[in-house]
């Protein structure tokens, strides 16, 4: 098969060139739609069931909540374990799935169990499924601090929670966006127990009130009314302090019980009792945490919601964006924070590996020319050496893509891992096609072969050689894609990449290789018995190899003879670096 591919690629050399420079083409078009990540998809299908408790202790959240939520998910099939937390006010419970299984499928089962268990929970229970995030989903974390003390903790994380966390929801493909630090607010009223006593009125009496002050019901609509249907609203929301506290409880002696009548100092806005902190560098801030959706592009992820963040930073008079962000506050104030992105990004790391890949890459492609001129001293040889380079990573980066995986740490280790061995094979093939035209054109002019029989001959004799060696060398990662569970998906996509690419490379040398060999290494040959047959001659037997083989082979003959006239020796001292 190999020998009529070789064949193939000399009979069509223009073609398997044109082929190469498309394929490479090809990848540089389609790299970027290529998904990129930190690490591998490492977890199983998971279901996550979140449930807010308010005022349950722990074993409380577990006995009446988490338990009940338990038994009902735990018959689903397909469901490979079930685990749950569970804490103060707050229960967890994960539903993971075999490896393979459809996440939304998963999702769908999921919840339909789950409505199946809101029948046996408390009554002010809040259950729901949380949205999809892998384990490794957290891509970025931001930072939001006060610039001075015009913004209060309660100010700063208003505009987180409800301004910049609705901006970066907007973004696609951001699964959740989690804020924490900083002062969450909410409306409190703060009752008197004595004015209570005097309207003869009972704290249940102020939170039916409360509850009762914002309503969303709709009015109906008035049907036919000269031809057409008006809508009718009620105006019975909450948009201000002010609107709790001339909220009526009842009438005393005829006269109106507001809200603001049985509380100290009326109602307000407060903080919530607070169940974490942030803070950035030593100083007190909100942090946000984003989390991706699986299967995205980290990197432009990132530079979307980079875009959008664009949009809120504070500008100077030149137009250059500023690190600060000016924000609405009470009483028509605003106030200015500092909005840090690079608390942590992913993305950071992802490119800190891609730069290391092509550093590998070009120091192997400088390390590569540099034998290739000592050895061969041809700078043609060296340029259809080092096309194996990019052919091969182009070649795998496109099966990688094809087989469902993204590019991450795993992978780029594969590739560069193998870099310094893409070039092997297509070194072996050029020295012995450039050694045998050497020899070629050392015959007489009417001894010497067609240079298109040379190349076939040079290119078929290694044939066996490197297709043993490859494939050898690529068995050695074999049972790297026979793991299972979580180690399987950590190391296979390094397997995979190695294997890849070096098959990659084999293809390419008896492929473009050999072509280019044709097209580059080829002289024109001059008539016999003219002056020029006769100085090609002169010239061909002046070739000689380089200095450095010469040296070479003048330490190598005198070893080997050595080591064949010692053979007993040099085998027992083998046998004993090896114990």
């Amino acid at each position: 098969m190999f020998k009529s591919l070789i064949a193939f690629s000399l009979k069509r050399s223009p073609f398997i060139v044109v082929i190469a420079g498309a394929l490479l083409v090809i990848t540089g078009v389609y790299i970027n739609r290529i998904p990129v990540d930190v690490f591998p998809d490492l977890n199983a299908p998971t279901v996550t069931i979140m449930t807010e408790c308010p005022g349950y202790a722990a074993d409380e959240v577990e006995q009446y909540v988490t338990f009940p939520i338990e038994s009902t998910v735990n018959g689903i099939p397909g469901v490979r374990r079930v685990r749950s937390s569970s804490a103060m006010s707050l229960g967890i419970v994960w539903v993971e799935f075999e490896f393979g299984e459809d996440i939304y499928r998963a999702r769908q089962l999921v919840a339909e169990r789950l409505d199946q268990a809101r029948e046996s929970l408390p009554e002010n229970v809040h259950s729901e499924i949380a949205p999809i995030a892998g384990i490794l989903g957290e891509m970025m974390l931001l930072s939001v601090a006060p610039e001075d003390d015009s913004v209060s903790p309660l100010e700063l994380r208003a505009w987180a929670e409800f301004e910049l966390r609705n901006r970066l929801l907007a973004v696609g493909g951001i699964a959740e966006v989690v804020v924490i630090g900083g002062e969450l607010p909410e409306y409190q009223v703060h009752v008197d127990q004595d004015r209570l006593a005097l309207y003869e009125l009972t704290i249940q009496d102020v939170v039916a009130a409360a509850e009762k002050a914002h309503a969303t019901a709709s009015a109906g609509y008035l049907p036919n009314v000269e031809g057409k249907e008006l809508p009718l609203r009620q105006d019975a929301r909450v948009t201000s302090v002010e609107d709790i506290r001339s909220t009526v409880i009842k009438y005393h002696k005829g006269t109106p019980v507001t809200i603001g009548d049985v509380t100290l100092d009326g109602a307000g806005l407060g903080a919530t009792p607070a169940r974490g902190t942030g803070a950035d560098a030593g100083q007190a801030a909100v942090i946000v945490t984003v989390t991706k959706a699986p299967g995205t592009n980290t990197l432009e992820l990132t530079d979307q919601i980079d875009a959008a963040l664009d949009q809120l930073y504070d500008r100077d008079a030149d137009g250059e964006l500023l690190e600060t962000v000016t924000v609405p506050l009470s009483n028509g104030r605003t106030g200015t924070v500092r909005l840090n992105r690079h608390v942590m990004r992913a993305s950071d790391f992802i490119g800190l590996a891609v730069n290391n890949v092509v550093t590998v890459l070009r120091d192997a492609a400088i390390l590569v020319a540099i034998l290739l001129i000592l050895f061969l001293m041809n700078v043609r040889t060296t340029v259809i050496t080092l096309t194996a380079l990019p052919l091969s990573l182009a070649v795998a980066i496109l099966v990688l893509w094809l087989l469902g995986l993204n590019i991450n740490v795993m992978t780029l280790g594969g590739l560069a891992v193998a870099i310094g061995e893409l070039v092997d094979d297509a070194i072996i093939d050029v020295e012995n096609v450039f050694r045998r035209l050497r020899e070629n054109r050392a015959l007489p002019l009417e001894l010497r072969k067609a240079h298109i029989r040379v190349v076939f001959d040079g290119s078929n004799e290694i044939r066996s050689s490197i297709v043993f060696a490859t494939i050898i060398i690529a068995m050695v990662f074999v049972p790297l894609l026979f793991l299972q569970g979580l180690e399987g998906r950590f190391f296979r996509p390094l397997g995979l990449a190695y294997i890849i690419s070096i098959m990659a490379s084999l293809f390419v040398a008896v492929t473009v290789t050999p072509a280019l060999c044709k097209l580059l290494l080829k002289r024109r040959e001059p008539e016999s018995g003219t002056a020029d047959a006769d100085q090609a001659d002169a010239k061909a037997k002046s070739e000689k190899e380089s200095l450095l083989v010469r040296s070479l082979k003048r330490v190598y003959v005198p070893t080997l003879h050595a080591a064949l006239r010692l053979r007993v020796v040099v085998i027992l001292l083998a046998l004993a670096l090896t114990l």
